[in-house]
């Protein structure tokens, strides 16, 4: 087998052993890597109704085929488990050298079963495993904790971690890399907080055996001097994903006050244009000429590592407009290891039951110290922070009073920062999304805003599935990021050429997007089966206040979401992904995707 290593490592944490397994090129064609095998993995090994903090979870770390190749922004790593979030499937990606050099030391995945006796990582040097003693780690933040691994075992590792948000089992709380590489925002690292598992650490020195190895390091060449060559790359370098606040509050889709309108004041104080005057550095993920993190010092003095989600959701969303202190949030949320963008849902909706008097404490919109003390007791789970620790669709739960028509989530995982009260596709896109509501599968906002936003049309149904086969099927189980395809334009095509190169596999982009329709429906299956006859169609439905209260500011002011419109959308989708009418797959599509034996597990669930 050439371009995968061809090896799963399992490390079983309750008795402290460690095998490794092949797989076949069967399981490799079928689900690539990355996100394919995390859902194949868990759909096969967790029972249904797992608790997520159980032994029996299973912690699935997966590579693609063309990561820590010498290819654009080939550094990704996938992160998945039952989240204890959502109660569903759930996974992240994130930019590390634990994902170049796990792939150095001879392995494509590794899965994490049982529970260490006590705080422990996992040390991986080429074939040696050793579960080692963390105790000396535990209650250390991620940044720390990574520092020291370094000065114990070289510079020359990659490290995966958590921090007290992990430990403290916050739902939302994300596994750590390099001071701001965060991913697995369903609550993976508290996942690995539940397995006493502080860290995983990884050094590797093989050589990755490929099809064609000339081919390849010529093609990557060529790729990264078209990647250099785009026109907005200048641009790109100077902003990254912070030029987003200016496009956002110019188009009225900018989440301010929790959602409740989409345009604010103070967006001038935390744009691009402005970070550029601020901006001391700038980091990127392994093997990218593209970096992306924009790095200025925080209020106390502290570099913090920013892009568009953490600022807008620890910004406008919470009414705050001084970009210095949002970047104190930010590194806070970093270092403990909590998602930013459900920690700034979180926070924006306990400012609103503050307002509204459904709980005692005092949370001001727009208030610094507020937002920090509520930072600091949600990782300690203590006053408000215990409440905000559930994350808000457990919070409206615990609260009523209709505050789960302004609990902005989708199956329990918050919304990812654009207001969709006039933006149905984008609203579609958080709905159906694989893990509950990110941007990162279906971005089709600036499409929508360019094509006309105040359609319901199946163009709009369309344009989704095209982005989730392209986003959330390809990238996530090839291996490589995103970016240069969808903010450069570096053209799809490469990737089969970088593919084939690698395995000696020819395919195509439609061979790619069946494998993603393949990826979807496993995933959308474990969903059903794992919340049974309650699970319904409403599922992909996005919060009320999208349909029920419209902005009252701004160009968009008195526009909201229709939900015969949205019903219908919903419908011309399920139709495209040959699901039925309540959002499942169909035994007929199973079954032309490869999953025939899913299908009769899925008829007893219903």
């Amino acid at each position: 087998m050439k371009g995968w290593t061809g090896k799963i490592l399992r490390v079983d944490l309750s008795r402290g052993k460690s095998i490794s397994q092949e797989f076949s090129a069967d399981f490799a064609l079928k689900f690539l890597g990355g996100r394919g095998f995390a859902a194949k993995l868990l759909w096969d090994e967790t029972k249904p109704g797992t608790d997520p903090f159980s032994p029996e979870n299973l912690l699935v770390v997966a590579t693609g085929p063309l990561t820590a190749l010498p290819l654009p922004s080939s550094g990704k790593i996938v992160v998945a488990a039952k989240s204890p979030l959502t109660g569903g499937y759930g996974d992240g990606n994130l930019g590390s050298w634990a994902a170049v050099y796990l792939r150095k030391a001879g392995y494509d995945a590794m899965v994490v079963a049982g529970v260490a006796q006590s705080p422990s990582y996992i040390m991986i040097s080429d074939g040696d495993v050793e579960v080692k003693d963390a105790t000396d780690y535990w209650g250390m933040g991620s940044f720390e904790t990574e520092r020291r691994l370094r000065e114990k075992h070289g510079k020359s590792i990659g490290v995966l971690t958590i921090g007290q948000g992990g430990e403290n089992l916050v739902r939302y709380a994300t596994i750590v890399s390099q001071e701001g590489r965060s991913g697995g925002r369903p609550g993976i690292g508290a996942v690995m907080g539940s397995k006493k598992l502080k860290a995983i650490a990884i050094e590797g020195k093989k050589e990755i055996q490929l099809a064609d190895e000339k081919k390849l390091k010529e093609l990557g060449q060529e790729g990264y001097q078209s990647v250099l060559s785009k026109p907005n790359y200048k641009f790109w370098k100077r902003q990254g994903t912070m030029a987003t606040v200016e496009w956002c509050q110019a188009n009225c889709v900018l989440p301010t006050y929790n959602f409740r309108e989409n345009v604010f004041d103070e967006a001038a104080n935390i744009s691009g244009e402005f970070m550029e005057k601020l901006k001391v550095a700038q980091r990127g993920c392994p093997n990218c000429n593209m970096t992306c993190g924009n790095i200025i010092d925080d209020s106390e003095g502290n570099q913090s590592e920013l892009d568009y989600e953490n600022v807008v959701m620890l910004g406008s969303n919470i009414g705050l407009g001084n970009l210095k202190q949002v970047a104190h949030l930010n590194r806070l949320a970093d270092d403990y290891g909590l998602d930013t963008i459900s920690l700034g849902n979180t926070i924006g909706f306990m400012m609103e039951a503050s307002e509204k008097k459904l709980i005692k404490e005092k949370i001001e919109w727009g208030n610094h110290d507020d937002a920090e003390r509520l930072i600091e007791d949600t990782v300690k789970g203590e006053g408000p922070g215990k409440l905000a620790a559930k994350g808000t669709r457990a919070a409206a739960e615990e609260i009523g009073r209709d505050s789960n028509k302004w609990a902005m989530n989708v199956k329990g995982l918050e919304i990812s920062a654009y207001d969709c009260h006039s933006a149905p596709g984008m609203a579609l896109g958080f709905g159906t999304c694989s893990i509950g509501a990110h941007h990162k599968e279906a971005w089709v906002i600036s499409w929508e805003v360019n094509v006309g936003r105040e359609s319901y049309g199946p163009e709009k149904a369309a344009k989704v599935l095209e982005f989730q086969r392209i986003r959330g099927g390809g990238f996530e189980s090839l291996g490589v990021c995103r970016f240069p395809w969808i903010e450069l334009g570096f053209e799809l095509e490469w990737y089969p050429k970088f593919f084939e190169a690698a395995t000696g596999v020819k395919i195509s982009l439609d061979e790619i997007y069946q494998t993603a329709d393949r990826i979807y429906s496993l995933i959308r299956a474990y969903w059903v089966r794992e919340y049974g006859s309650q699970w319904g169609r409403t599922m992909d439905y996005p919060p009320a206040r999208w349909f029920e209260e419209a902005p009252k500011k701004g160009a968009q002011k008195g526009v909201k979401l229709d939900v015969q419109g949205y019903d219908r959308l919903l419908n011309e989708y399920y139709e495209m992904r040959g699901w039925d009418s309540k959002g499942i797959p169909r035994a007929t599509t199973l079954q032309r995707l490869g999953l025939g034996d899913i299908a009769e597990v899925i008829a007893k669930k219903q």
